[in-house]
């Protein structure tokens, strides 16, 4: 029998819990849930008023994955939903607004992928964002370096700057921004990839082609433009073990970069509650009004 579990008033069916997903440490479905769950204060609002793109992996990371974007069959009537515009024509996306979506959500299994606009105002992006990809024998290591040349970079432009692992093998710089059209936003982010490739031509391309790629950090500035998603903050990876994409203080960045041991910015799921307690939110800062920074004039 599935069991069926409350959430603030509303009632839930939790099926598979028992089910091995990460078979290289037989971390369960379960487990995957009390991850979510635990975390829920600092995820939801990573997630809030951002259109939901879900990366489904039912039987774990080596079984068939799929993205879901459309609202899907049996959603519930009091998940929200918003339209969103596509190319083909406005389509509606699931909102993880509360606990009980979240956990709705991750009972599909699922790594969770938003926008770096508000489902409000499609279009407007109110981050940026730098994928930092290591072409082996590259590793994280070679993509702090990386990093940290971007921020001082950054911050000569006016912006806080923010960075998280991305749960891969790889680094995620973000910055927030006054909403501006994501055109404008892909515009400048292939300008600082591009810069990045000239001041560092033996560590970075800017260019996705493959043959360039190796021993190279490829800035892929490509998820800034309005259709594109990023791994959410804290969502967990379907990768082989439940790596979660956890923001990072910049001097961990510094650490890694220094001592090249890629190990240090490895955090799974069952790590994230001791490191929350120790390190607090540390994208709490990245949503601050404040915080939000104009891009140059064009």
């Amino acid at each position: 029998m599935t069991p069926i579990t409350e959430v603030e008033g509303r009632r839930l069916a939790l099926s598979n819990l028992d089910k091995v997903l990460y078979p290289a440490s037989g971390f369960t479905k379960g487990e995957v849930l009390h991850y979510y769950a635990t975390a829920a204060d600092v995820l939801l609002p990573e997630l809030r008023d951002r259109p939901v793109s879900f990366l489904r992996f039912p039987d774990g990371p080596e079984g068939q994955l799929f993205f879901t974007k459309n609202v899907l069959p049996g959603t519930p009537a009091w998940v929200r939903t918003a339209e969103v515009p596509r190319s083909e024509g406005p389509a509606r996306q699931i909102l993880v607004q509360d606990l009980p979506t979240l956990m709705w959500a991750a009972n599909l299994v699922t790594e969770f992928h938003t926008p770096q606009w508000r489902a409000h105002t499609p279009g407007l992006a109110d981050r940026l964002v730098l994928d930092l990809d290591p072409g082996p024998p590259a590793t994280v290591v070679e993509a702090c370096q990386v990093a940290l040349w971007l921020r001082e970079r950054l911050v000569a432009d006016g912006f806080s700057v923010y960075v998280k692992t991305s749960g891969s093998k790889g680094l995620h710089v973000v910055v927030p921004l006054v909403p501006v059209a994501s055109a404008r936003v892909s515009a400048y982010a292939k300008e600082l990839a591009v810069a990045a490739e000239r001041a560092l031509p033996a560590l970075v391309v800017h260019r996705m082609t493959r043959s360039l790629r190796p021993g190279k950090v490829f800035v892929d500035f490509s998820q800034n433009a309005a259709a594109k998603t990023t791994a959410t903050a804290y969502t967990v990876r379907a990768r082989g073990e439940p790596t979660v994409s956890a923001p990072l203080a910049w001097g961990e960045v510094e650490r890694c970069g220094g001592v090249g041991d890629a190990g240090l910015l490895v955090f799974r799921a069952p790590d994230m509650a001791a490191r929350l307690r120790r390190e607090g939110d540390l994208f709490a800062a990245l949503r601050e009004p404040g915080r939000a920074g104009r891009l140059p004039d064009a």
